[in-house]
């Protein structure tokens, strides 16, 4: 192959890779999918106002786990399975309901609204320890017996979800 034709192809090789991954990040960046709920055609087959509903659905994260860490007088490093943190979001919901003006004028529908709230949570780990010591110089390098020790670290699970409920003007 030539030199210039090689340039050419690393080129539109370098082209098509730059606008997969210009294309890809948006979707990858967002934290919640919204996911709008089609209720047209049930509102023209029923004759009647039907709630506007809409969602979100979060796009999980995985992070990068907290590695092991080695421990003075340890065989195996303490955290022997690290635990795995997971950002994510819980799902988010926004129901309108047209109301008849039944509260008098003001009040034109009740509304529900729930954002997508963010959710950390932490895979449970595992930390153990072998039936040995460490080498011991005064035995002539050879590890003395002692128990076993196994840990199981405990999983997280944090967030803090909102509501608004409420009536107002307006759909």
């Amino acid at each position: 192959m030539r030199p210039t034709t090689r340039r050419t192809l690393a080129a539109v090789v370098t082209g098509v890779a730059a606008a997969l991954g210009a294309a890809a990040t948006p979707a990858a960046a967002a934290g919640a999918v919204p996911v709008p709920v089609p209720l047209d055609g049930a509102e023209t087959a029923l004759g009647m106002e039907l709630p506007e509903v809409t969602g979100a659905l979060p796009v999980p994260t995985a992070g990068a786990p907290e590695g092991p860490r080695y421990v003075e007088g340890r065989l195996l490093p303490e955290r022997t399975l690290p635990q795995l943190p997971v950002q994510a979001g819980l799902p988010g919901a926004d129901v309108r309901q047209p109301l008849p003006r039944v509260l008098g004028d003001d009040f034109d529908h009740a509304a529900l609204d729930a954002p997508a709230a963010e959710l950390r949570t932490l895979a449970p780990g595992l930390s153990l320890d072998a039936p040995l010591t460490a080498p011991n110089p005064e035995a002539l390098g050879l590890p003395s017996a002692k128990l076993p020790e196994v840990g199981v670290l405990t999983p997280v699970l944090q967030t803090g979800p909102v509501a608004d409920l409420g009536v107002g003007p307006g759909l």
